[in-house]
C-alpha cells in the first residue's frame, strides 16, 4: 500500500484577482483537486469579475463564491510554487520563501478586450478564449511545472 503523494500548494496571482486567477484557481479546483491546493490572490483585488463567473459556468465550474483577495492575506500558507498571470503582477509580485519556486505564465486580459467589443456576446468570447487556454495550461498541472521551472511562457 503506497502513500498518497504529497499534494502541491499553488498560488494563481494576478493584479486585480478578478478574472485570470480565479479562473485558474477554478480550474484547478474542478480538475486537479486530487494533486493540488490551489489559491488565486492579486496584488490590488478588485472584486470577481461577473463575466468570468459566467463563463466558467459555461463550462460547468462555479467560482460564483470566490472572493477576490490580496495576497498579503495568504501570507500564513506554504505555496509550493506562485505562478504570475499577468506581467503586472510578475513585476509587483511579493517576496516569498525561497522554496517557493515561482513562474510567470502570461494570459491575455479579457477585460482590457472586452472595452473594446460592440455587443456583450463579442466581449464573452474574449473571456470564453482566455478561459479555454487557462483550461489547457491547469490540464497540465503540475508537470508543466517541473518543464517550464525557470522559463518563462507567455501564453497570450
Amino acid at each position: 500500500m503506497g502513500s498518497e503523494p504529497e499534494r502541491i500548494k499553488i498560488l494563481f496571482l494576478c493584479t486585480g484577482n478578478a478574472c485570470r486567477s480565479q479562473m485558474a484557481e477554478g480550474w484547478a479546483r474542478h480538475l486537479k483537486s486530487d494533486r493540488l491546493d490551489a489559491f488565486s490572490g492579486g496584488v490590488a483585488p478588485q472584486g470577481v469579475d461577473p463575466r468570468a463567473i459566467r463563463v466558467m459556468s459555461e463550462a460547468g465550474v462555479d467560482i460564483s463564491g470566490h472572493t477576490s483577495k490580496h495576497v498579503d492575506t495568504l501570507e500564513e500558507v506554504a505555496f509550493d510554487y506562485v505562478v504570475t498571470l499577468c506581467d503586472q503582477a510578475q513585476r509587483g509580485c511579493p517576496v516569498f520563501p525561497a522554496k517557493t519556486r515561482l513562474l510567470h505564465v502570461g494570459f491575455d486580459d479579457p477585460p482590457g478586450l472586452a472595452a473594446d467589443s460592440r455587443n456583450e456576446e463579442e466581449a464573452l468570447g474574449h473571456y470564453r478564449r482566455v478561459r479555454d487556454e487557462i483550461r489547457r495550461f491547469v490540464e497540465s498541472l503540475p508537470e508543466v511545472l517541473l518543464e517550464e521551472e525557470g522559463e518563462e511562457k507567455d501564453h497570450g
